[in-house]
């Protein structure tokens, strides 16, 4: 008895010591619009750093010849449940969404909570666990932060306490989810929202008040441009979701850069009842699996390009757009699809992604020109495509592997290749570096299923190398040239860093959080932190301390694969932040 009442003691003591009252963050520096277009080095604003999706910091204090003194500084703890957040850094503090719709703001040099915010669910809203910690990262402006929160509303704390600023009703928690993180222009927070059973969009929220200044649906109606593309599918089916990364923002053409889901149900069949109802090339289910160009201050979309028309296995396109400046000149023997009315060797503002079902496209900022594109990570019979016109740009499905009835059964490739986690871009080197799964998708038409499919599992790709499949490609964006920078047996859900120390920071499902060479592949440091490494890695300074922070945890409640026909299901496990610096 007196153990247990010790340990009672110690367990209150400690809540005391974390939580503590009226805490906040001390000597605060409002973030404006010119801190988000130029940040500085020692920061970390957004999910990726930057509005170009670069991943890229500058940063050298880590570098090449010390990365291997790295050693870890903190770790904490984070609620349990799906997960896949990406924190924020301003100015030494911390701010970080746990599962079960908890914000903290922390101590960047230790991890000391400073304050933190709860948000009460409503009773019906029995899986906040697993669809609260979907917000990949949250957003700063001013003196707020922002969250949208798995209630429907979208919720502004004061950055310094904590304490509820404004909130503001978006969306039906019941037939809506928030999908991607805040995305702040100009004073307006966007968000996009993901439905199966509605249509899905975009809205911007004034960031001082809550007020909503505009919502762009990513389906067209009939009747609107495009609207044609869904055939007779009423508005309110035509579901095509923008939950995953948020757009990239271009300030000088004053445009945001989105990426939109597949369309739902997955198949064809499913949500047409004839695979032949909508076309067989671009544009087909308008704008699903699209990068459509929005006009930050109305909404209106500028442009689209449609990467995959009429997508039959729920290969989404909504991962980050990069935008860099480099010269155009793909090189024939390394780039399958090359645009034949665009001329080579000029320097462009362009635009890169790469899709969960692979396929690595460039197109240019100012009209979503086609400019090249290629299979990724390798070019199979099975990819999704089967050609792209090289004169317009227009693309057209692999129909072979598209079910024209129920119980038909198919593999398409890739699946998964490339999520929602980042790439990276390293502007001195002019090089992405992608990371990938070589998977594809074995997937059965079953029209009993709400999804139209059923059994779907994820394989390997047939004739891959069982000990290389997952990595990192590092692509000359000049010559579409890829590197197998390097590669594993481990699958992966990280995402990757570069940093100006000529580094690439990277970890996998294996729990293996690495440092490679950014020239070489080479591998410098390594450490096994708890679990898998998810999305979050970053880099920030303090004091003129240079720390590097991996996220860990699980992205959803399992991840199912099939290995040489034995089912691999991985669970749920620890949640936590590491965090790493050089010793003194």
């Amino acid at each position: 008895m007196k153990k247990m009442a010790l340990l009672l003691v110690i367990s209150v003591v400690s809540i005391l010591v974390t939580l503590p009252v009226g805490a906040q963050v001390k000597d605060f520096q409002p973030v404006t619009q010119a801190m988000l277009l130029q940040p500085d080095p020692a920061d970390w604003l957004m999910l990726s750093r930057t509005y170009d999706y670069q991943r890229f910091s500058p940063l050298n204090q880590i570098r090449r010849d010390n990365v291997g003194r790295l050693r870890m500084v903190w770790a904490r703890g984070m609620g349990r449940g799906r997960h896949e957040n990406t924190p924020l850094v301003h100015r030494g503090v911390m701010y970080v969404a746990n599962p079960g719709a908890v914000i903290q703001a922390l101590d960047a040099t230790n991890g000391d909570l400073i304050w933190e915010y709860r948000r009460k669910m409503p009773a019906d809203l029995t899986d906040v666990e697993d669809s609260s910690g979907k917000t990949r990262s949250l957003g700063i402006y001013e003196d707020l932060i922002f969250y949208p929160a798995p209630d429907g509303h979208l919720v502004a704390l004061d950055a310094r306490t904590g304490r509820l600023r404004w909130e503001t009703k978006v969306h039906d928690y019941a037939t809506t989810q928030h999908g991607s993180a805040p995305l702040i222009v100009d004073g307006k927070v966007l968000t996009g929202r993901a439905s199966s059973e509605e249509r899905c969009f975009i809205a911007a929220h004034d960031a001082l008040t809550g007020k909503e200044l505009w919502r762009t649906y990513t389906a067209p109606a009939p009747g609107e441009p495009g609207g044609d593309t869904w055939g007779n599918v009423p508005v309110a089916k035509r579901t095509t979701s923008p939950w995953g990364n948020p757009g990239s923002f271009d300030p000088v053409r004053k445009m945001v850069y989105w990426g939109i889901a597949n369309p739902t149900p997955n198949t064809r069949l499913a949500r047409h009842g004839d695979p032949d109802a909508v076309s067989r090339s671009a544009p087909a289910n308008l704008y699903s699996n699209s990068t459509v160009a929005l006009d930050p201050s109305s909404g209106q979309i500028a442009w689209y390009y449609q990467h995959s028309p009429g997508d039959d296995w729920d290969l989404d396109h909504v991962q980050e757009r990069v935008l860099v400046k480099s010269v155009v000149d793909p090189d024939a023997g390394a780039v399958k699809w090359i645009s034949s009315s665009v001329p080579r060797g000029q320097v462009r503002d362009i635009l890169l992604t790469v899709g969960e079902a692979g396929g690595l496209w460039a197109l240019d900022r100012e009209s979503g020109r086609f400019l090249w594109a290629t299979p990724f990570p390798y070019d199979v019979p099975e990819f999704h495509l089967s050609k792209i016109d090289l004169e317009s740009g227009k693309t057209f499905i692999n129909w072979e592997a598209v079910a024209k009835k129920d119980g038909e059964r198919h593999i398409v490739c890739f699946h998964d290749t490339k999520g929602y986690w980042p790439m990276a871009y390293h502007p001195g080197k002019n090089a992405l570096y992608i990371p990938y799964n070589d998977y594809c998708l074995d997937q059965t038409a079953n029209l009993q299923e709400r999804s139209g499919t059923g059994p779907r599992v994820t394989i390997p790709r047939p004739g891959a190398d069982p000990q290389a499949l997952a990595g990192i490609a590092k692509v000359d964006v000049t010559t579409g040239r890829i590197q197998r920078f390097y590669n594993q047996k481990a699958p992966t859900q990280g995402a990757v860093l570069a940093t100006a120390g000529d580094l690439v920071f990277w970890g996998d499902i294996n729990r293996r959080f690495r440092a490679f060479d950014a020239d070489t592949g080479k591998i410098l440091w390594e450490t096994i932190v708890g679990d898998n490494v998810l999305n979050g890695t970053i880099t920030y300074a303090v004091d003129g301390k240079q720390y590097v922070a991996v996220v860990t945890g699980e992205a959803g409640r399992t991840r199912q694969l099939l290995y040489h026909n034995r089912e691999i299901r991985i669970p749920v496990a620890h949640n936590a932040i590491y965090v790493f610096a050089l010793p003194e």
